[in-house]
């Protein structure tokens, strides 16, 4: 998810009153929360956009076990350094190192918690694993969550000013949302069964909750070698079939040259689970176009990329 939600995330996490238990806490979740996207500076991303990185760094063999406590500790060197400098901490609380190193892991695994819960999927075991796990739960930037716990943080805050009660507003939001994403996953699951019911070769199945209007579902499947859609809404009719399903087109001899030519094409089949190529033939160029069936189809996916190779032939 968008990283605003992550900051929210691990800022509602403190305001509900993890924030006590230590000077720097709150940083830990914050940072914490947002430590994972950290593989977008060192080039280990399987495609170039930010949307798509999702590898080591958000797995939880791999980056969740080791970076909290890296980040507890560059925290704390920083606490270091501002007592040596005399600094007062407006906060008055103590430096526990135990509740530091604890929070910056609460808040770096709500990081591939909340990626789980989208169509771009998140590699949880990586590097044991390069399978890509999803559920299809919420849009990658869901407003309904932005509102809840950004008014929960901000009457918080004034509570916390006028010196009033004010852990029991986060601590309601969170459960909001933990509900929200429950009603959210149960939809998805229902989308589910219903492509299996429709479809029984249905594999690879993917329901993406679209912007704003999060329980409704855009389903795309795999039938072979072939990619089928449909649309599920469960106030508005259920299951609708989306028409013909269409080729994936990636035995294609000239996709497969595309794909051994371009580096870039390797890295965005690592990532897509859906591949899905059209091919455009010129006088004397070739234009393979390869998508994500989860984003639109072929070159019309919002994330397809385009390679071109010369088509030898008269005049060219």
């Amino acid at each position: 998810m968008d990283n605003l939600t992550h900051s929210l995330v691990g800022w509602s996490l403190g305001q509900a009153g993890l924030k006590t238990k230590t000077r720097k806490g709150l940083a830990g979740l914050i940072l914490g929360a947002n430590m994972p996207d950290i593989d977008v500076f060192f080039g280990h991303a399987p495609w170039d956009p930010l949307a798509i990185h999702r590898g080591f760094t958000h797995s939880l063999l791999g980056g969740v076990l080791v970076m909290p406590p890296i980040l507890a500790g560059l925290l704390w060197l920083l606490d270091r350094w501002q007592v040596r400098r005399g600094a007062e901490f407006r906060s008055g609380l103590p430096m526990r190192v135990g509740w530091l190193v604890f929070l910056s892991y609460l808040g770096t695994l709500t990081h591939p918690f909340l990626d789980l819960l989208t169509t771009y999927s998140v590699q949880l075991f990586s590097p044991l694993s390069s399978a890509w796990y999803h559920s299809d739960t919420l849009f990658i930037i869901d407003v309904w969550i932005w509102l809840v716990l950004a008014i929960a943080i901000g009457i918080s805050k004034r509570r916390e000013r006028e010196g009033r009660e004010w852990r029991r507003i986060p601590q309601t939001a969170i459960a909001i949302v933990l509900v929200y994403i429950s009603a959210n996953l149960a939809i998805s699951q229902a989308a589910y069964a219903a492509v299996r019911s429709a479809d029984p070769q249905a594999q690879s199945i993917f329901a993406s909750p679209p912007p704003v209007l999060s329980w409704r579902r855009d389903l795309v499947w795999r039938d072979g070698g072939n990619y089928c859609r449909a649309a599920y809404d469960p106030f508005g009719g259920g299951f609708r079939a989306g028409g013909s399903c269409a080729p994936s087109n990636m035995q294609d001899p000239l996709v497969r040259e595309a794909v051994r030519r371009d580096a870039r094409l390797q890295k965005f089949l690592k990532w897509s689970v859906l591949p899905q190529a059209e091919v455009s033939r010129g006088r004397c160029v070739v234009r393979v176009s390869i998508g994500d069936a989860r984003y639109g189809e072929g070159r019309r996916s919002r994330l397809a990329r385009e390679s071109v190779m010369p088509a030898p032939g008269p005049g060219c």
